[in-house]
């Protein structure tokens, strides 16, 4: 089974505001770069987006991934384990379960190792995943998407229709 590695960002103007994602696969000599970008979200949606992104992008289940992100959110909370308190709570006061449970869902499919980086530090595939999410959302060469969760969720809305799995 081929290793991957993979450098993901997120990122908003104004947190909330606009926002994209940019991801880097890396797999032996070949490489992917995907982005999204959304009209109003945050940056740690985006950040965790990037990841749900890129490992759902891989085909084969079991694959060893290695994620490299500069976000301590997403970082933090499932190299601490935090994220899997949270599922026994069902995500009571935590923000974005909605994104935590799709994330749950493809983590479980994979082999994940998550490493730390220094975001804006000369990595150069992290400073790649920045370019890429913030083109995605400031260039307006791609679509902004709605992130109907987040924007139900800051008119007021309780219910996200969230599933119960």
């Amino acid at each position: 089974m081929a290793n991957v590695s993979v450098y993901t960002d997120g990122g908003a103007s104004g947190n909330p505001g606009p926002g994209g994602y940019g991801v880097v696969l890396l797999s032996g000599k070949h490489r992917k770069e995907l982005s999204g970008a959304f009209r109003l979200t945050t940056n740690n949606r985006m950040e965790l987006l990037a990841v749900i992104v890129a490992l759902e992008a891989l085909k084969k289940p079991g694959t060893e991934v290695t994620i490299y992100s500069d976000s301590k959110y997403v970082v933090d909370a499932v190299m601490k384990k935090w994220v899997f308190g949270w599922v026994k709570k069902n995500f009571k006061n935590k923000k974005n379960p909605d994104l935590w449970k799709r994330f749950l869902k493809i983590y479980a499919q994979h082999n994940v190792k998550f490493v730390w980086v220094k975001g804006h530090a000369g990595n150069e595939f992290n400073e790649v995943a920045d370019r890429l999410a913030v083109s995605a959302y400031a260039d307006g060469i791609l679509p902004l998407e709605i992130d109907e969760a987040y924007e139900r969720m800051k008119s007021g809305q309780k219910s996200l229709d969230l599933p119960s799995e």
